[in-house]
């Protein structure tokens, strides 16, 4: 008699996982899983290769290039009060023959 060793049951927070072929075959329901349970991992000949999130979750982990992270994280600063005066020199100025 042969013993197959039984895989670990995936937590309730971990993706579920989708061969490729099943993912192309059922990618309606794959799309709506996303959006019900979250991020659904795609693997191809039994290893990890993509995780479908949706757009929402997706655009938050890439998150928003306006700068609004810097500005929050200088208006946080304890050094918020500091003056910066940037330094002025005269230029030279060139005489011009018209």
């Amino acid at each position: 008699m042969t013993r197959t060793a039984k895989k670990p049951s995936p937590s309730p927070r971990s993706p579920k996982r989708w061969p490729l072929q099943d993912a192309k075959a059922r990618f309606s329901e794959l799309v709506r899983r996303v959006r019900s349970e979250g991020p659904q991992l795609v693997t191809v000949h039994g290893r990890d290769e993509v995780v479908v999130v949706a757009a929402d979750e997706f655009r938050r982990l890439k998150g928003e290039r306006t700068g609004r992270s810097l500005i929050d994280a200088l208006q946080a600063s304890p050094s918020r009060k500091v003056e910066i005066e940037p330094a002025r020199r005269r230029m030279p100025v060139r005489d011009v023959e018209l």
